[in-house]
């Protein structure tokens, strides 16, 4: 086939269009921006387009499919180009379920905790040799590609995405895929990171779960009130529904074990949140054809998703872990799985907040109380981001400092006092966690731990 990209540089679309090409096919693509990694991926490739910009000379009719990228516009002059010539013209979604219509489909949704489960699932197949397709939204250890898929596997798990899949259309990517099998990790609405209501991103779920196949089958957290709401709601939908739950566990000795009818099982992970992936990962593995003892056998080694929970560095009985912490919600999760599987050690948490919302009264205000288990609390701003603020700083600080309902939470609003406060702190007994929706302005998070384990 002849394949024309319109917005190659997206990160899922480029490792389509390099899978493509190295299945035979004739790829050619074009974008307005193209950054790291997927220009050098591009350039390896050899599929980066000579030109940043859109060129409508380059749409043609022997083109046997377009594929629209989310960020391309709808009056974008090769759309509009493919659009006179009658091409036809594919969203990624719509492209992957039609590679994929011999395949048993299974979409891992939810607002949270897909990328983990998807891991989960990914790290057990691979450890038990089933082969497997997949398109996954984050670079997973063990996997060189966010996207594989070939003409052989019988199975393709998939990330689903809830966000629009082009400027022709306005449903969500999870809409065209049509699985046989779905999970939904659970539904966390927030004003903060969608343009929706709350009522219009419930309804994307409820759409999606009418999308799964006839005696399809439905896998969905049923500690989540929200998702126990949208599962009333849609009971006339001819499926199988499987609820799954935290499982029965216990701490010794800083390792977390799943209880088991055949004796415990340790994990490499810890965390509530954690442990309702699992169980979300062993329940579509169920429906896959997995026995439940190679699933534990196989998940044993299993480390951690990308930022979630994951180790960065220990020193004489001190850890350091990092954490995604993309809202109060999550981050008062985080703070209370250190404090569980590490009871005897104090916790020093520090929060980074992007330095333009911290302005904002109303979205401070959401942390109240989030970080009320750690032992020293900290907030980190990076206020040099800031060109120009119009508040005086020490009642910004002072407001922040109200909202998470801390008098003892430390503020710290620059990278260089990040660097003193570190060091200056006997980290001897103190475990710390660094939470970020951000990167700590770039710095990689081992020198912070170094710094935290200057003074022990």
């Amino acid at each position: 086939m002849r394949i024309h990209f319109i917005a190659i540089g997206g990160s899922i679309m480029h490792n389509l269009a390099i899978s493509l090409e190295r299945q035979g096919h004739q790829v050619s693509g074009s974008d307005d921006q193209i950054v790291e990694p997927s220009r050098s991926h591009l350039i390896d490739a050899g599929l980066l387009p000579e030109q940043l910009g859109w060129f409508d000379e380059k749409i043609t009719d022997d083109i046997d499919a377009v594929i629209l990228g989310a960020h391309a516009l709808i009056n974008n002059p090769e759309l509009i180009k493919a659009q006179e010539l009658g091409l036809k013209i594919y969203s990624f979604p719509e492209f992957i379920q039609e590679l994929s219509q011999d395949k048993t489909r299974v979409i891992i949704a939810g607002s949270y905790g897909k990328t983990t489960i998807m891991s989960m699932i990914m790290h057990v197949l691979k450890t038990l040799e089933r082969p497997f397709d997949y398109l996954v939204g984050a670079q997973l250890e063990g996997f060189d590609n966010l996207i594989e898929i070939t003409k052989t596997n019988k199975i393709i798990l998939i990330e689903g995405d809830e966000n629009v899949a082009s400027s022709l259309s306005n449903k969500s990517k999870f809409m065209f895929y049509k699985p046989n099998i779905a999970l939904i990790s659970g539904i966390n609405w927030n004003e903060y990171s969608t343009t929706i209501t709350f009522d219009n991103y419930l309804k994307q779920f409820e759409d999606f779960i009418n999308t799964i196949e006839s005696k399809g089958t439905l896998i969905y957290n049923k500690e989540d009130k929200y998702l126990q709401k949208i599962i009333t709601d849609t009971k006339s939908c001819k499926i199988n529904r499987h609820g799954y739950q935290i499982p029965e566990y216990a701490i010794n000795k800083g390792t977390t074990y799943i209880k088991s009818v055949k004796g415990d099982i340790p994990l490499q992970v810890f965390g509530k949140h954690n442990l309702s992936n699992i169980a979300g990962a062993y329940t579509v593995c169920e429906w896959l054809g997995i026995k439940k003892e190679d699933f534990f056998d196989a998940i044993k080694t299993f480390k951690s998703s990308i930022r979630y929970l994951e180790f960065v560095a220990s020193f004489e009985g001190s850890v350091v872990y990092q954490d995604f912490a993309h809202t109060p919600k999550k981050l008062k999760a985080s703070i209370h799985a250190i404090k569980e599987q590490f009871p005897s050690q104090k916790l020093v948490a520090i929060i980074e907040l992007n330095a333009y919302d911290s302005l904002d009264e109303k979205f401070v205000s959401q942390y109240k109380d989030t970080m009320n288990e750690a032992d020293l609390p900290v907030v980190f701003i990076n206020m040099e981001s800031i060109k120009e603020v119009n508040k005086c700083t020490t009642h910004l600080l002072e407001d922040i400092r109200n909202a998470f309902n801390r008098s003892d939470l430390d503020i710290v609003t620059n990278l260089g006092d990040l660097y003193d406060f570190l060091e200056n702190f006997k980290s001897k007994g103190n475990n710390l966690l660094l939470m970020s929706s951000g990167n700590y302005s770039g710095v990689n998070l081992t020198e912070l731990a170094d710094h935290f384990f200057k003074n022990y």
